[in-house]
Parts: structure tokens; sequence; C-alpha cells
């Protein structure tokens, strides 16, 4: 939660520098208290278990979320059971009529296809122009992610000659971002995916900020501040066993695949992994909730205005 100082105390622009969360007095006392509004739009097959990894994190604040779950018009999953889905989401053509203050888009294990080929391309596309006048802030995920700066840049994904797998050492490159307070200088975060953005670009796309990178599996945290979003291209939401739940699968299904790197104890599989990137998690979905919650409009009929 944000402290409240005078503008004209020295301290205000020092912590502001620093990344604290600093609140003028004007602003506090304009600021009315509601709920929330924060959507997942789940692409992943195991949709259960993406939206426990998701609620745990934007849950862990003392705001209120009220927390929607929705899914894709057009496509139905195979790997979720039908009365999950029809007691808990609401397909995008039923809520693209309301307002939220913040929207998850997931990863989704399409990687291999061109975005064209997607069977539900079209409407997620629609998904993403409807962001930017009913959505306050979007945050796309991994392919989500890409997805999105693809859609809103031209910026393209490239198939990589092996998997990124593992667990990857990051670099804090933009401190003073309201989205990073806290963060180290360094951090470790898991990483899944057959594909890849490549920094240079990125820096040729107007108006996009790296925030956190890597030398080994590239650029991670980009923040686009004219649609209002951020693209995270790795996964700070896995849990502890994720990567060895892939991992055995890929064992099990004979599917060639290497130990992911940098994850259990001297690479060795038969030990438990070791969970390096929780606290990182926390704060970078807690930052993301905390700048939703100082900027949104009180009145969500002024969102997307």
């Amino acid at each position: 939660m944000p402290i409240t100082l005078p503008e004209t105390l020295p301290a205000f622009d020092v912590l502001s520098k620093e990344g604290v969360m600093v609140m003028s007095p004007d602003r506090a006392v304009h600021q009315d208290i509601r709920p929330l509004r924060i959507g997942l739009l789940n692409l992943m097959p195991k949709k259960v278990q993406t939206e426990n990894q998701f609620a745990r994190l934007i849950g862990a604040t003392p705001l209120q979320i009220d927390f929607q779950l929705i899914r894709m018009t057009t496509h139905e999953t195979r790997n979720t059971a039908a009365e999950h889905m029809a007691a808990f989401y609401r397909p995008f053509a039923e809520v693209k009529g309301e307002k939220f203050d913040g929207l998850i888009i997931t990863g989704a294990p399409i990687e291999h296809l061109p975005f064209e080929e997607v069977t539900y391309w079209d409407e997620l596309r629609e998904v993403m122009d409807w962001t930017q006048s009913h959505v306050h802030s979007t945050f796309g995920v991994c392919w989500g992610g890409m997805a999105m700066i693809h859609h809103f840049h031209g910026v393209g994904k490239h198939m990589l000659d092996h998997k990124a797998f593992g667990c990857f050492r990051h670099q804090n490159l933009l401190p003073a971002s309201p989205y990073l307070r806290g963060f180290s200088d360094e951090f470790v975060i898991p990483v899944s995916r057959w594909t890849e953005m490549r920094q240079a670009e990125i820096d040729g796309a107007p108006g996009l900020r790296t925030l956190l990178g890597s030398d080994e599996v590239g650029p991670c945290l980009v923040e686009d501040p004219g649609h209002r979003a951020l693209y995270i291209f790795n996964h700070f939401e896995y849990d502890s066993g994720t990567l060895k739940e892939e991992y055995d699968r890929d064992i099990a299904n004979g599917t060639p695949i290497n130990v992911p790197q940098n994850y259990y104890p001297g690479d060795d599989p038969s030990r438990a992994p070791l969970n390096r990137w929780r606290s990182h998690a926390h704060l970078l979905y807690g930052n993301w909730i905390n700048e939703i919650y100082q900027t949104t409009p009180f009145h969500m009929a002024e969102i997307g205005r």
C-alpha cells in the first residue's frame, strides 16, 4: 500500500526515485475504495492449475479483488471438465460489454503455430482491441504477451533450435519502474518456451520499454504505456513443481527434452526442486495491482475513455 507524504517534503522525491509507493495527500483524499475487477482470460489447457497460480499472486494484497474467469467464445477446451467451465467461466462474448480494472491474458501451448493459424486468433484480436476501451491495464503472459506485442506493434516471434527450459538469471534493467519496486538487481525466473522475442525488434517498436532481461534467454518483461499493457515472456506464476511436471510428462511420453537448467539442486532430477522466484513473483504482481489501484478511475464507466 502507498505511503502518503506532502509533495514538497524532500522524502517524497527521494522515495519516489527509489521506487517506494508514495501518494500525495491531494491524491489520497480523492481516492474512493472499491473492489478491483480483474479478469483472467485463461488459454492454458490446465485451467484449474492456472487459476490457482494467478489468484495466489493477485490476491496477496490488502485490496479486495473481484476475480473473473473468462474463456474464448469460439474455442472449447478438452482438458478441463465441462462442469467446471460452465460453473466458473464466462465466454468473452458475454463480458465484452463490461469493464475491468485489469486483465491477464495467459500463455497457450500453441507457440509452434503462426499467430494467424491459431483457430481463435480473430476473436483474440477482438479481445486485444477491446482492452483499449474496456480495460485499464492488461498483462500478457508468455504466448499471450507475444500475441499482444505482435498485434499492437508487429513484433514477431522466432522459433528456437532448442527449448528454453529451466530457471535463468535475469537483470533488473529499469529499477525506477513502479512495477519493479523491491526487485533485486539479479534473480531467476522459470522459462519454458520454444520461441523468443528479440530485443532489437522490440527496440525498433516506438514506445516500448524493456524492464527485465536475460543474457541467456533475452527480453522478459516489456512495458507498453501507449496500450496500458505489460508483456512478460517467462513464468513468474509457476509453482515450485510446474517445470518438474512438464519434464516428467515429456519423459513419460518419450519426447526428447533436456533436464531443466538450474532448477534441480545439482541438476539432479531425483532431488526436489527449490523455488527461488516466489518473492519476486509476488512483488511484480503486487506492484501491478498497486499501479492499477492508484490510477484506475473510481467510476468504472470512465475506464478506457
